[in-house]
């Protein structure tokens, strides 16, 4: 895996648009934000970070061994996002098991589904700057 032009544009482009996806859903669909019980600012700042590692994860995964035997862009970036949006989703409901425990089912698969779109959208970002970026590197070979 190279971090060229190619990674950096794909994962902060991808980031950047999974966290205006999760502040939509939770910041303005859902107003969890009014839940939060210390400053908004290091809760947007935590997440601001996160999504950060989100983004990176989501690349090395895309980038993984294993997936790399998908040859289709398309349909990788897709089973990437799959991965990455329900193991993102259990590390959350685990760690938020507190804020869970009155929500129903039918709210959890939302939320989960939810997350899995918010992920594949972030992959699928991926895969447009994987097809679209010349890897200068790769006509040396």
């Amino acid at each position: 895996m190279k971090f060229g032009l190619r990674f950096f544009l794909s994962w902060i482009t991808s980031s950047a648009l999974m966290f205006g996806l999760f502040y939509l859903w939770h910041g303005i669909f859902l107003n969890d934000f009014k839940r939060i019980q210390f400053p908004l600012t290091w809760f947007v700042a935590f997440a601001a970070c996160t999504y950060l590692i989100f983004g990176a994860a989501t690349y090395v995964l895309y980038e993984s061994f294993l997936l790399k035997k998908i040859r289709n862009f398309f349909t990788r970036g897709v089973f990437c996002g799959l991965i990455m949006g329900f193991t993102f989703f259990m590390i959350a409901t685990v760690l938020n098991i507190s804020l869970t425990k009155h929500l129903s089912m039918k709210h959890l698969m939302i939320d989960c589904i939810w997350q899995i779109t918010e992920q594949i959208v972030g992959a699928l970002v991926i895969v447009i700057f994987k097809v679209t970026i010349h890897d200068h590197s790769m006509e040396q070979i």
